[in-house]
């Protein structure tokens, strides 16, 4: 489904910021949710029940079993809305909406790409943020490594 033309107008970074903090209050509640039952499971499993604590032969296994898991929570959560129908519950209140340079929905290559590419865009001080000041288009780093953009919808 090709997006139609006149929607094209770039998404201030102002809108892009304030999805995302809406975004993180839905991420918040997933992520803990998914890592009391992960911890749960992971506890009763290798230790009986009892806590995993530093000095536990599992707990740097347990460490990055939760990473991991988490951080693939928040993946699926962003790739499902971005590659179905290109817009988060943030991105939907603020009129934003995620869609490939080519006018085409994201495909869930370009959904990893950006992911793995907004951790560069936040790791330098949020510099690929700002660097959205600057570009004509308002891109972000995570937009050109990905291939993508936030455009504006109308009201």
């Amino acid at each position: 489904m090709t997006i139609p033309s006149s929607n094209n107008t770039p998404a201030t970074l102002i809108k892009r910021l304030l999805a995302i903090c809406y975004d993180l209050l839905l991420l918040i509640a997933l992520l803990f949710t998914v890592g009391v039952i992960a911890a749960g499971i992971f506890t009763f499993t290798v230790n009986h029940g009892n806590a995993i604590t530093d000095t536990h032969p599992a707990y740097p296994v347990y460490r990055m079993f939760i990473l991991t898991l988490l951080l693939i929570t928040a993946f699926l959560f962003y790739g499902w809305f971005w590659t179905h129908g290109g817009q988060t519950l943030g991105m939907k209140t603020w009129k934003i909406k995620l869609i490939s340079t080519d006018n085409q929905p994201i495909s869930w290559s370009q959904a990893l790409l950006r992911y793995l590419a907004v951790f560069l865009s936040w790791g330098v001080c949020g510099l690929g943020f700002i660097w959205a000041l600057f570009n004509k288009e308002k891109k972000t780093w995570h937009d050109m490594l990905s291939n993508t953009r936030l455009i504006k919808l109308d009201p």
